[in-house]
């Protein structure tokens, strides 16, 4: 089973999602949770960055069959 777009797409959405409701987290949150801010940062920049890579991936060339080729 090859890499598509589709796949590409649901794995972009909820990583842009929640890494940016992490970021949000992080920025806007309240001040008692100030010892995890750092933590949310990293974790909303990681998440972003894996969905923007998994966009980077090549996809393959559609398979051919013999009898299909021209």
């Amino acid at each position: 089973m090859g890499i598509n777009r589709a796949a590409k797409g649901i794995v972009l959405v909820p990583t842009l999602l929640l890494g940016s409701a992490f970021l949000a987290t992080a920025v806007w949150g309240p001040a008692a949770a100030g010892e995890n801010k750092q933590l949310a940062i990293v974790v909303g920049c990681v998440l972003i960055a894996a969905g923007l890579l998994a966009q980077l991936m090549p996809e393959p060339e559609p398979e051919v069959r013999a009898d299909e080729k021209p």
